[in-house]
């Protein structure tokens, strides 16, 4: 016989509607906008992504907008969010949701870019349906909650995890149980230092009990990094124009554009690196030159553009610092 849980659905909720922050995408029931602000969220801190939020709907106020966008405008608005596979994605999904925008979980989630908890949050943000969302956040209170110390972000672990999620989930009431757990995982039940004595719903914790908070959840041991050595020239002629192409190639900044570069397999033997840059599999080392020439070299697959325009162009992060730690930008 399943648990009840009536207890712990009524004692979160009412912690969330007294405690929560409020947030843009909170204070609407547009399939558009929430679907935006989920997309943004999944490797995003919610202060930096309102900002993005807010740009995206006030260029593009619509899914329609949005699907007769230029890629290239789509990335420049998205720089500086990282993870752009989740920018094109939303691309392709709003041509897609332009012409018929989903209604259920399973049209939500044959979309580009959207998983199970994604199209489940959006399910029961929008349209109230009984369907659980999971994030970090969520994956931790779980993991408590549970006292389960599977690893959540393995092939099994899912599995275990998802069975708690739906044991868990308040039918009745899913956005705001959703919205609930979600929000005490953001603000209340932290990583480190969490306040466990006036928790308001220790009682239902197991892992309170059993003094194992501060070890949960667990992870799977990461890869070790790849190291990548970045050697960008940055030509400048006369005339202050430079080289820039679009990397096309499937991966990392896939359709951002750069410099001209030469990757080698080992540090340049003449030239420091300028910045190291961290990505989730990779650690890049990128060392920076500016050449300045009568005449810009021709180069297969490079666009000449005038410096001035270069903000009109969504180059990676790495670059982005770099031009600033150089007094190019």
């Amino acid at each position: 016989m399943k648990k009840n849980y009536h207890n712990l659905h009524d004692k979160l909720i009412d912690w969330y509607e007294r405690n929560h922050r409020v947030l843009p995408w909170r204070e609407t029931n547009d399939p558009y906008r929430i679907w935006i602000s989920e997309i943004m969220l999944q490797q995003t801190r919610v202060a930096q992504a309102t900002d993005y939020y807010h740009r995206f709907i006030n260029r593009w106020t619509t899914v329609a907008e949005l699907a007769q966008a230029d890629e290239d405008e789509v990335l420049l608005m998205w720089q500086g969010l990282g993870y752009y596979t989740r920018a094109r994605n939303m691309h392709k999904a709003a041509k897609m949701m332009a012409e018929k925008m989903p209604t259920s979980w399973e049209e939500w989630r044959a979309l580009p870019g959207i998983g199970d908890y994604t199209a489940g949050a959006i399910c029961s943000f929008v349209f109230n349906l009984p369907y659980p969302a999971m994030d970090g956040n969520v994956y931790r209170v779980i993991a408590r909650l549970m006292d389960c110390d599977m690893a959540f972000d393995t092939t099994q672990g899912k599995k275990v995890f998802q069975q708690f999620a739906w044991d868990l989930l308040d039918k009745e009431r899913p956005k705001l149980w959703n919205q609930a757990i979600m929000e005490f995982g953001a603000t209340y039940c932290l990583p480190q230092n969490c306040d466990c004595e006036n928790c308001p719903i220790q009682h239902h914790c197991l892992a309170k009990q059993h003094h194992t908070v501060p070890l949960l959840p667990v992870r799977k041991p990461k890869a070790p990094l790849k190291d990548r050595f970045f050697n960008y020239t940055i030509f400048m002629d006369k005339n202050r124009q430079t080289l820039i192409h679009q990397r096309k190639q499937k991966d990392i900044w896939q359709h951002l554009w750069e410099f001209y570069l030469e990757e080698t397999d080992s540090p340049s033997a003449t030239t420091p690196p300028l910045l190291t840059h961290i990505l989730s599999h990779q650690r890049i080392h990128a060392t920076f030159q500016v050449r300045l020439v009568d005449t810009l070299p021709s180069l297969e697959g490079y666009k000449t553009v005038a410096w001035n325009d270069l903000e009109q162009y969504a180059f990676a992060q790495l670059t982005l610092k770099a031009l600033k730690k150089l007094g190019l930008q």
